[in-house]
């Protein structure tokens, strides 16, 4: 059984707190610079999807390094408690650097390995930053998030088990097989691509049967 990473989530979609709604996109040069400073690939859908692109955010370590990062397609999501968020259609891709376990930048401590577990873990905690049960009073969305969260931990701590299944997906034309699993609030998966790096996906009414993944040839093509 792989060890989930809980590899730093900041700036990233999904690890808002509670209390607060995903943050609006940054200037885009801004932006796009996070981007540009990794040291791998980055993901998206493939040309087959025709829709709108947008950058999302990075997530550092202490020392700056760019460790994973996530491009939007499709609608924006957000979070509203009225359940109009359920028409929304969007799929977000995760990018993970593949890593082993290693130092920290300053030598003081040790910073676990990322794998699929990593890129599973930050998609199902991103879907839930777009998701409040709309039956839901506000108060109580802390306890509710922190309670998923946990569950989207603990699930991305076993792909072996239910309710992960497999799905056979394109990576850069080459079919891979990702685990994949599905609740109320919409679905996830993760695998892991060619170029050094674990992908992790999460959307919302738009099916992930029949997407496929591609290297960004040009993230600045990304609004």
């Amino acid at each position: 059984m792989e060890t989930t990473s809980r590899i730093d989530t900041d700036g990233v979609p999904g690890t808002a707190t509670a209390d607060e709604a995903p943050q609006e996109a940054l200037p885009a040069r801004r932006a796009v610079d996070g981007y540009l400073a990794a040291t791998f690939p980055w993901y998206g859908l493939d040309e087959a999807f025709t829709g709108p692109r947008w950058l999302m955010q990075v997530g550092t370590a202490a020392d700056g390094t760019v460790q994973h990062g996530a491009t939007g397609h499709g609608d924006e999501p957000s979070v509203k408690s009225d359940g109009s968020a359920d028409k929304e259609r969007f799929a977000a891709v995760i990018t993970v650097a593949a890593s082993p376990v290693r130092r920290t930048g300053d030598g003081t401590g040790v910073l676990d390995a990322t794998t699929v577990s990593s890129a599973a873990w930050l998609a199902g905690s991103g879907l839930l930053a777009y998701t409040w049960p709309p039956q839901m009073d506000h108060t109580l969305r802390d306890d509710w998030l922190d309670q998923q969260t946990e569950t989207a931990f603990t699930l991305a701590d076993d792909l072996g088990s239910a309710p992960w299944t497999t799905l056979s997906l394109p990576v850069d034309g080459v079919p891979v097989e990702f685990h994949y699993r599905e609740s109320e609030f919409g679905w996830v998966l993760a695998g892991s691509a060619h170029e050094g790096v674990h992908i992790g996906a999460y959307g919302r009414g738009m099916s992930a049967y029949g997407l496929g993944f591609a290297v960004i040839k040009d993230i600045e093509t990304y609004e």
